[in-house]
């Protein structure tokens, strides 16, 4: 089993940066395959970026191409988002999620753990 807890949202203005992270706790993180989903108010959780177990392997949403950057630090079963250009339309609910596909994914249903979530808000 896997617990997650996310960090680092806040404030920020349009074009600014925030780096958020998930400390998860358990031997296991290694194993996992991880995933940043959010949620703005009135929408659904909806899928950001996703890494594999060993890094190598990433994916993101469109919208977010080329501005954000998920990491991951094994050793210190830590995952990152790095978030750059920020947009209001980023303003939203960020959670960290673990899933124990093969591989990465991008099906909010094949995550098994979540966090509470952080909140992120841009500004115009």
């Amino acid at each position: 089993q896997v617990q997650v807890v996310e960090s680092g949202g806040g404030l920020v203005q349009a074009g600014g940066s925030l780096r958020l992270s998930c400390a998860a706790s358990g031997r296991t993180f290694s194993s996992y395959a991880m995933g940043w989903f959010r949620q703005a108010p009135g929408k659904e959780r909806e899928f950001v970026a996703a890494i594999s177990w060993s890094g190598i392997t990433k994916h993101y949403v469109d919208s977010v191409k080329g501005r954000f950057t998920i990491s991951r630090d094994n050793a210190k079963n830590t995952m990152y988002l790095r978030m750059n250009s920020l947009k209001p339309e980023d303003t939203a609910v960020y959670y960290c999620a673990a899933s124990s596909t093969t591989g990465w994914t991008i099906s909010l249903g094949e995550y098994d753990y979540w966090g509470q979530g952080t909140q992120v808000t841009v500004s115009s």
